[in-house]
């Protein structure tokens, strides 16, 4: 038989050779050529045929868009060329009778419309660069069943997945995600990338979001907002899948989550539910909605199945999540969410500050324990109409409510100059309730087809506070001069109400004029105000129950006040293929009004401020792969409410602060340069990112220190503004492979410098802090049964004061290594190591975290999953993290989730229109997909 085949083989073979022989002569041309699109950059990895008769040669046109063709001898034939994101090419030649060989023009390719920018090549992932959005197509990836969306994003170049499950790209943090273009769960990262599978997305796009005025006109203005994009493969968009959680293990830990998405073309809905004790929260309430005007934990392990505990303390969970999206017709679309969680989280915590006056310094040592007990609700949704071609409205309703009970005790030891002076025993109880309720709308219109464009935008929405505290504090002081004397004792209980509400309503118009092929004018107005009302009151008692009249302790204090922007700008956009750019100006009066009441003195305030703003963006193009962005921004920030709140709050007596009425809104200067150069045909990534900033009249503490025969060491801090705020920050990430992904190199860095001025009882001080990072890491995946990651980072953070010439230096070196292989076609072992070790800081712990699991895979097409996981083996998880400001050091240790084994059982379940079985066996080990080639 295997001779049959070779015989086989030679035989085609000689008839090739004939064909070819007949058609082309043995002593032809050579024929050559160059690919070029519109904008006159090559065109490389095209297919391009030389077609004679019924003979046809095939070839692919090189990195430099040229294709050669030998030994040519017909006298016409045609020149075929097809490649993706380009209309097909094909023209008539006559071969030329003199020279050995006939150079053909350069072929001009038209660009399908949005498909310019991308490159395709075999082996090698698909990506498209199309101005701010980075997409890979991950059809290629090779993953294993039951993969999360999380397992894509770390085979990615340029995309950092972490511990804690937050993820950045190309060195910024993204904030939000979304499913075909519309917000997932309110935009709640880690809800989609831990939850949703990932054999049903098709693509993964990385956005620099400018806002929906951006995404509607093309006109970006401000700072972007680094969002993903999951887009679902169009073969999964009608069925369902479902996965189905339980696992329970050592120390009572347990876990119980299940997940279903139903996909019927034009409706999505999602249904999540999570119940654990294994710091695996669902939903991250903190995430801000999307429609509000932008002006403004577990960690997955290795294969899908997740090993969670990455959070400070212990926390049990509970969550429940819908999310809805229905396309009525090609004019209406509605989608939102509702999401609920509850979360009972204790966490111990101890803290080494050091303050560092010009003549003294001051320990302060805090050990902590606080029980924190929440229910959160978040719900959000969005109408989008669009009643004719040239009209688009969207309408975006939203509401939350969090209520919290808290419980803590703090015992704090404060040095003077290396002598005890006092300690202090804190016992709180509190009560917080925070609802929020907004509604933003726009509207948009086309005026023509030429560009003209109006735009408006309008938002209103209302938040408030109120908590309770019940306070109990007992302070022990000592005389720094004679230890031997036996220390004093203060006791002091405060009742506490704190009632903030707050609204703010905004609008912006923007009108849009052509007056060239390339070049519109934008006029723009926008008008934003915040209005606060702030009370609070507090009573005070001695330890046999009677009232303590000390005003420290015992105020009524109301402060409401407005901040309100208008805004004017005008600015010109250029826009080609090649070249973009916008230059122009905006002003922007500012006011500040308001009236507080201290313990019945009245006070006013009313201050008026101005602003001129820049306009300016370039973006130039090289080639497909390689382009340049420069981009200036600026912003008014207006004074917090304790900044500028016109008394002193003393409520905690040890820590005093005093506002400033009188403050000036800063003024931030932002620059940003990106420079983006790949070679996806040869697996070559290269994206770079430098920004600038400088803050004039930056707001800045004044710090000072007393000492209080009964409280012992008073710090109190004041604000005022100062010039020669700056900072300057740097990224970088080339990544490499070879052999169509088997292996992959990465390096990244960055380097940060910030320079803060601040003052330190009246002497003015900078604060220059450097932070350098440099990361590699390597992979090797030769297919879906063996993956082996290994990596190493290195952080050396330095701060250096001026005012007493003291330097700060901290460093890490954090290896890890991610691996996990096919035992047998349905047995994988996976493990996660990672060690770090620490140099300068005030804890001793260099934790070595290891987290493994054995996998059984069983049921028909691998549908079922049980698992052994071993989480923090050495019992060695903590949380060590330091802080350095102009005047204090802050080493602090927070206890995570320690070592514990944990028996799980998945179950998982799909079937797409498709036609496709998704459990059928598809001949790889363990029903695994086959590695594309």
């Amino acid at each position: 038989m295997r001779d049959m085949k070779q015989i086989f083989a030679l035989v085609c073979s000689l008839i090739l050779l004939i064909v070819a022989h007949n058609a082309f002569g043995q002593s032809g041309k050579t024929v050559q050529g160059m690919l070029r699109d519109t904008e006159s950059r090559v065109v490389a990895g095209a297919s391009v045929q030389l077609v004679a008769g019924n003979d046809t040669l095939g070839t692919s046109s090189s990195p430099a868009g040229i294709f050669t063709f030998a030994n040519v001898k017909a006298e016409t034939f045609k020149i075929r060329v097809s490649s993706l994101g380009f209309e097909p090419f094909e023209r008539q030649f006559t071969l030329q009778a003199d020279g050995d060989k006939m150079v053909i023009p350069s072929f001009e390719l038209q660009g399908i419309a949005n498909m310019l920018e991308e490159v395709v090549v075999d082996g090698v992932l698909t990506v498209q660069v199309k101005g701010d959005t980075l997409e890979y197509t991950t059809k290629d990836l090779k993953l294993r069943d039951n993969a999360l969306v999380e397992d894509a994003l770390k085979r990615l170049q340029g995309v950092e997945v972490d511990k804690d499950g937050a993820v950045t790209a190309q060195g910024e943090q993204v904030v939000r995600v979304r499913i075909n273009g519309k917000d997932f769960f309110g935009g709640d990262v880690k809800t989609a990338t831990q939850n949703l599978p990932a054999d049903i997305i098709n693509k993964i796009q990385v956005i620099d979001d400018y806002g929906d005025m951006a995404n509607l006109t093309g006109n970006k203005t401000g700072d972007a907002q680094k969002i993903l994009n999951i887009e679902i493969d169009p073969e999964k968009n009608k069925g369902f899948t479902t996965t189905l959680r339980a696992g329970y293990g050592t120390d009572d830990r347990y876990q119980a989550t299940g997940s279903a998405i139903i996909m019927r073309d034009k409706m999505q809905f999602s249904i999540l539910g999570n119940l654990n004790n294994i710091n695996a929260p669902l939903f991250d309430f903190n995430t801000q909605g999307g429609g509000a005007r932008r002006r403004i934990g577990g960690g997955g392990g290795p294969g899908g199945g997740g090993m969670f505990g990455g959070s400070n303390g212990i926390t049990n969970t509970g969550s429940l999540g819908l999310n809805y999206r229905q396309d009525f017709s090609d004019k209406i679309t509605v989608y939102g969410s509702y999401s609920f969680g509850h979360d009972d989280n204790v966490a111990l915590s101890s803290s080494l500050n050091r303050f560092l006056y010009p003549d003294s310094t001051l320990d302060r040592n805090t050990e902590s324990n606080t029980n924190t007990i929440g229910n959160s609700h978040r719900f959000e949704a969005n109408l989008e109409w669009k009643p004719s071609e040239k009209d688009f409205i969207k309408i975006t309703p939203q509401l939350s409510y969090r209520n919290t009970k808290t419980n803590s005790f703090s015992f704090n030891e404060n040095l003077l100059n290396g002598t005890l002076y006092n300690t202090e025993d804190n016992n709180l109880s509190g009560v917080a309730k925070s609802p929020n309720v907004g509604v933003s709308a726009l509207y948009n219109r086309r005026l023509n087809d030429k560009g003209r464009n109006l735009f408006i935008n309008m938002n209103i929405s209302s938040s408030g506070t109120r908590d309770d505290q019940d306070r109990i504090i007992e302070t022990l002081v000592s005389d720094p001069n004679n230890s031997d004397m036996t220390m004093d004792s203060l006791y002091r209980r405060t009742l506490s109400e704190l009632d903030n509400s707050s609204w703010n309503g905004g609008a912006t118009v923007s009108y849009l004029e052509p007056v060239s092929k390339y070049g519109k004018i934008e006029l723009s107005y926008d008008y934003n105000i915040n209005s606060y009302d702030n009370n609070r009151q507090q009573n005070a008692f001695q330890a046999d129950g009677s009232e303590l009249m000390d005003p420290r302790y015992v105020f009524n204090r109301m402060y409401d006040y407005s901040f309100s922007t208008h805004q004017f700008g005008a600015n010109y956009n250029f826009n080609n293929d090649k070249i973009k750019y916008s230059l122009g100006l905006a002003v922007q009066p500012t006011l500040l009004d308001g009236d507080a009441s201290i313990d019945g003195e009245e006070i006013h305030i009313n201050r008026n401020g101005f602003n001129v703003v820049p306009i300016a963006r370039f973006e130039y193009k090289f080639n497909r792969q390689k382009n340049l962005q420069l981009n200036y921004s600026g912003r008014a920030n207006e004074p917090s409410i304790t900044q500028i709140q016109p008394f002193t709050d003393n409520s905690n007596p040890t820590n005093i602060i005093t506002g400033n009425p009188n403050l000036d809104a800063e003024f931030q200067h932002n620059v940003r340069l990106r420079f983006n150069s790949n070679d996806f045909q040869k697996g070559k990534t290269f994206f770079m990112v430098l920004n600038g900033t400088l803050t004039s009249n930056k707001i800045v503490s004044n710090n000072l220190r007393q000492t209080d025969p009964a409280l012992g060491v008073i710090q109190e801090t004041s604000y005022l503004n100062e010039d020669g705020a700056y900072s300057m920050r740097g990224f970088y990430h080339y990544g490499r492979s070879f052999k169509n992904k088997v292996y992959s190199l990465n390096f990244m860095g960055s380097l940060n410098f910030n320079n803060n001025p601040s003052y330190t009882e009246g002497n003015l001080n900078k604060a220059q802090n450097w932070v350098l990072m440099q990361g590699m890491m390597f992979r090797y995946l030769p297919s879906e049964n063996l993956e082996i990651n290994p990596g190493i980072r290195y952080t050396w953070d330095h701060t250096y004061n001026t005012l007493n010439a003291r330097s700060i230096t901290m460093q890490s070196w954090a290896p890890t290594l991610i691996g996990s292989v096919n035992i047998t076609p349905t047995i994988v072992f996976g493990a996660d190591l990672s060690k770090t070790f620490f140099q300068g800081n005030a804890f001793s712990e260099n934790p070595f975290i290891i987290n493994t699991y054995l996998e059984k895979r069983m049921l028909k097409g691998n549908r079922g999953a049980l698992r052994l996981q071993a989480f923090d083996l050495l019992n060695e998880q903590t949380n060590i993290s330091r802080t350095a400001s102009d005047i204090m050091i802050s080493d602090t240790r927070v206890n995570r989730l320690g070592r514990y084994f944990m028996l799980q059982f998945t179950f998982k379940l799909q079937k797409f229109a498709s036609g496709v079985n998704p459990f059928q066996d598809n001949g790889g080990p363990g029903g695994m997909r086959r590695p594309r080639m």
